[in-house]
Formats: structure tokens, C-alpha cells, sequence
């Protein structure tokens, strides 16, 4: 097994809707351990760690060890990156929505 460490794309890691979940509870800001993470789930705690990974993987979430338990937190930074290309979207719409009601607002006035 090589020591290399894979890099996910964020727009990939949250493209599942069980991991923007995950995300949703860890972002209660607390530790939480995959027990706890599992049972929000109808799935078992293979798969849900499976989804933790990827997460990791883009560098959305962090865990630490703590005797036996892994506990996992979440990394808003690479959110960041989704925000971005998002408010270029936003403001895409803002303007085109505006423009819109500008014309019906000139088509009321004729």
C-alpha cells in the first residue's frame, strides 16, 4: 500500500446527498463520534464511514482519535471554494431578475 494521500474535489465530495448531510450535522460545530453520526442514518457504520472519508478526502472534515472512538468535526474552509462559484450565479440571477422587472414595470407604463 503506498503512503500517497488522495485529494478530492470538494464539488465531488458534496455531490452525495448523504455526505451534504453529515456535513449538516457536523456543522453543529461539536466532535462527534461515528456511533453518534450513525444512527441518523438507515445505513450501517461501514458505509457511513465510507462517506467520512471522502469528506476527509476533500479536506471537509477532520477526526482525531480519543481511546478507541474516531471523532469527526467538520472543516467549513473548502466551502469556500462552493460559495464562490455560487455567487457568481447569484448575482448572475440578481441582475437578470432585475432586468426582467424592469421591462414588466416599462410594459406596464405603455
Amino acid at each position: 500500500m503506498s503512503g500517497t494521500t488522495v485529494v478530492r474535489d470538494v464539488f465531488d465530495a458534496i455531490a452525495d446527498p448523504t455526505r451534504r448531510r453529515l456535513i449538516r450535522l457536523l456543522a453543529e460545530g461539536k466532535e462527534t463520534p461515528l456511533h453518534e453520526l450513525t444512527i441518523h442514518f438507515q445505513m450501517g457504520r461501514t458505509a457511513v464511514s465510507k462517506h467520512l472519508t471522502i469528506l476527509k478526502e476533500a479536506d471537509l472534515v477532520v477526526d482525531r482519535k480519543v481511546g478507541r472512538e474516531t471523532r469527526f468535526k467538520l472543516n467549513p474552509a473548502p466551502l469556500r471554494e462552493v460559495q464562490d462559484w455560487l455567487s457568481f450565479y447569484s448575482k448572475f440571477w440578481q441582475d437578470n431578475l432585475m432586468r426582467l422587472g424592469q421591462l414588466l414595470e416599462e410594459e406596464e407604463e405603455e
